[in-house]
């Protein structure tokens, strides 16, 4: 019986867990962990960042369970596909303005800033919006018409254009989704976008699949 992919959730006391974990189970089946504990991250396939709240103490949280080197580690030098979902996608950038100016991870070149919207639209910005695919080839091939995801917050991802998969509007472009290599963040919520969703992680998850074997060959 061959091994199934082993996925980790990053568990560092600031995301939604367990409708992530339900949506993976929904869409294969895979050997789930939710870990905080550096040799199951390193035992890993592939690594789930999740994230819900502020960019400062997200980054706190991690420092102090002494994730940051290890993380650092298996994205960066191993290379292991990797997935920040909501604030978790805002922690692969350099910097964000959350609160007080604050270093992330830095996987992809950019900063994180505040929506300043035109004044009839609402921050945060709570509910679905369609994707506007940026990419000829990318996750989000299988989107037809039904390009709605939901989104909650405050702030977006401000990078160069080479590394933005999907945008929205909401007065003007922001950044829905993006990659860097091994690193993908979905600023939208796939585990409460219903059938588009499940399918976003589902095709993120074939993806890190046949990244994994391609780094084998």
């Amino acid at each position: 019986m061959s091994k199934k992919f082993k996925i980790a959730i990053i568990d560092y006391e600031m995301g939604n867990i367990q409708s992530i974990e339900n949506a993976i189970e929904h869409v294969g089946e895979f050997d789930i962990v939710v870990t905080n504990i550096k040799e199951e991250i390193e035992k890993a396939d592939c690594i789930l960042l999740p994230g819900v709240g502020a960019f400062p103490d997200a980054m706190h949280k991690l420092q102090q369970k002494g994730l940051i080197e290890v993380l650092n580690r298996v994205v960066q030098v191993e290379k292991k596909p990797t997935l920040g979902i909501c604030l978790g996608m805002q922690l692969l950038f350099d910097t964000s303005e959350e609160i007080s100016l604050t270093q992330g991870f830095g996987w992809i070149p950019g900063k994180v800033i505040y929506i300043r919207p035109l004044a009839e639209f609402r921050v945060p910005h709570m509910g679905w919006n369609s994707l506007i695919l940026k990419r000829e080839k990318s996750l989000f091939d299988y989107l037809e018409k039904d390009r709605d995801f939901y989104f909650v917050h405050s702030l977006y991802a401000q990078c160069d254009s080479q590394y933005v998969l999907a945008c929205f509007d909401y007065g003007e472009e922001i950044t829905a989704a993006v990659q860097n290599d091994n690193v993908i963040g979905m600023q939208f919520h796939p585990e409460k976008s219903q059938k588009t969703g499940l399918l976003a992680m589902k095709n993120f998850l074939d993806w890190a699949q046949l990244y994994c074997i391609k780094e084998l060959v």
